[in-house]
């Protein structure tokens, strides 16, 4: 099992940025790559960024140059740097991490931690 302590988040002008980290305890080292996804209201759950143990990053396009995803190996977490933020990105934004065995995937989440954009 792996567990997802997620933290940042909150209410922030147009333009601002806001910093959300992911830490992960457990059975780490099943974790394959962990990251971020966000879901705005009447929208499905879209992919923000993820990153593996080794550093290779997925960013989303509508993001990428706006948002940096980095980790700490050593401290089992991720980080999510979101500058100039819009009104679009407001959603609740989930950690996820994406394990696996020899038999098995599995998809572990936070509980999630909304981010708001005003105009």
């Amino acid at each position: 099992q792996v567990q997802l302590a997620e933290s940042g988040g909150g209410l922030v002008q147009a333009g601002g940025s806001l910093r959300l980290s992911c830490a992960a305890s457990g059975s780490i080292s099943t974790i394959k790559s962990m990251g971020w996804y966000r879901q705005a209201p009447g929208k499905q759950r879209e992919l923000v960024a993820t990153i593996t143990p080794g550093g290779s990053a997925n960013v989303a396009d509508s993001v990428k140059g706006r948002f940096t995803i980095s980790r700490d190996n050593a401290k089992n977490t991720v980080y999510l740097q979101m500058n100039n933020l819009e009104p679009e990105d407001t959603a609740v934004y989930y950690c996820n991490a994406a394990a696996s065995g020899r038999f098995w995937d599995k998809d572990y989440w936070g509980q999630g931690t909304q981010v708001s954009v005003s105009s």
